[in-house]
This record gives C-alpha cells, structure tokens and sequence, in this order.
C-alpha cells in the first residue's frame, strides 16, 4: 500500500501498520465500507481533457478481477437517492468482503490493480474507507422499505444507540473496525436496515448518537450482503 495519501483522502497509517503486522493466525475476513464522493467531471492527473463523469472514470476503475485473484467478494453497490443526515453528500456506496487483511494489501499491489487507479484518482472526489466485522443479519424484502444506510458515532461514553423507531427492519448491522482512508472523523456501526418513509424521517432524531450519515439507496448493481456473512 502507497505510504503517500491520495488526493482523495488521508490514509489512517496507525491501522494499517497493525493490519501489516497482524500474524496470520489472527487475520479473517473483514468488510470494508467504501463511501464514494465523485467529480462532476474526472480529472486525470496528467491534464488530459476529459468529457467523462466522475462516477464514469470509477466504472472504468472498478477492480473486478483483482478483487477476484485475492478471493474477494463485492457484497453491495447502490447509488445513493437521498441522504437526510451528514456530509459530505455521498454519490454511491459499496462493501467488499475481504478473506483477510492481508488480501486486501495484496490486491493494491497487483499490476492490474494499479494499472487502473488513475480512474479511480480521476474521478473520486472525497471516500472514506472503513473496515467493518459483522454484528447481526436478518432476512428483509423490498415490501419493508427502502434501503437505508447508517454510519453512526455513538455520544461519547456510550457503546450503543437509543431504539429504531417503528418501521425499520434490519438487514445487517456492522461494527466498524476502523478508517482506513477518510478523514479524521471515527465511527463505531455501520447499519443497513429497510426502512418505511416515516421511520426515514425519524431516524435523524434517535438518541445516543453524536454525528451520523445517513442515505437512502436506489436499486443496487450488487446486492448480498447478508449472504456475504453466512456463507464464509
């Protein structure tokens, strides 16, 4: 992994170097959560005009087959519709499952990994990239809602949030292992829920928490994050 920061946010080296130095006895499966701001217009660093998006320049990225060489599986990609809470406002979301910590630094240092970042350099404005380890799964249909994504940080002192309000079903909750690239902000859980309109209305006034991000997702390209905790 690059030992510089990309434009597109600041590496937490404090987790990565005990990633690095993790035995591999005690390495495993982790998720991570990637929230993705993009350029209206992608901007490649060599000055080339470009008349493709921001979001078109991360399609061209999109590293299918090196997630695939280290065993990786993509468990969730949607766009985002709707944030009622946080900032920046995300464009898109994703996970990726990763057999161990140790996979993940292998795949930045494929050729064809790197080969491709200069899109992803192109068109990524602002991500943050946290690694997460599953809480809790539950079976949802669309007839329970829209899809809704949580980044939450509890109130200082506290270690869980106050109760859902009527309306929301989950999907799969997370706890969120650390920032890998982001900024300075800490997050404790990730929670993906299905969830009416009025319970989306009332999520931003749940107590016990500090800051939160919250977005509703369209369709999703990808979709099981449930089955990439139970069938590991």
């Amino acid at each position: 992994m690059s030992t510089s920061n990309p434009k597109y946010g600041t590496i937490n080296f404090e987790l990565v170097g005990r990633w690095l130095h993790l035995p591999a006895e005690e390495d495993g499966p982790f998720w991570a959560l990637n929230l993705m701001k993009y350029h209206e217009v992608a901007q490649y660093a060599d000055g080339r005009e470009s008349s493709i998006t921001g979001a078109e320049a991360d399609d061209a990225y999109a590293p299918i087959g090196p997630l695939a060489a280290v065993g990786a599986l993509p468990s969730l990609l949607a766009n985002v519709t709707a944030q009622p809470n946080g900032e920046p406002d995300w464009d898109r979301i994703a996970i990726v499952r990763y057999p161990t910590r140790a996979s993940f630094f292998e795949m930045q240092e494929r050729d064809d990994f790197k080969d491709a970042h200069e899109h992803k350099e192109a068109g990524m404005e602002f991500t943050i990239v946290m690694g997460c380890q599953p809480l809790s799964t539950s079976e949802a249909s669309k007839e329970d809602g829209e899809l809704v994504m949580r980044v939450m940080r509890f109130v200082e002192g506290t270690t869980e949030a106050g109760a859902d309000p009527e309306g929301v079903t989950p999907v799969a909750h997370f706890e969120v292992e650390g920032v890998i690239v982001g900024d300075k902000r800490r997050w404790d859980h990730v929670r993906f829920d299905r969830a009416t309109p009025e319970a989306i209305a009332a999520l931003t006034e749940v107590e016990g928490i500090e800051e939160q991000v919250i977005t509703v997702l369209g369709r999703p390209f990808i979709e099981r994050i449930v089955e990439s905790v139970v069938k590991i």
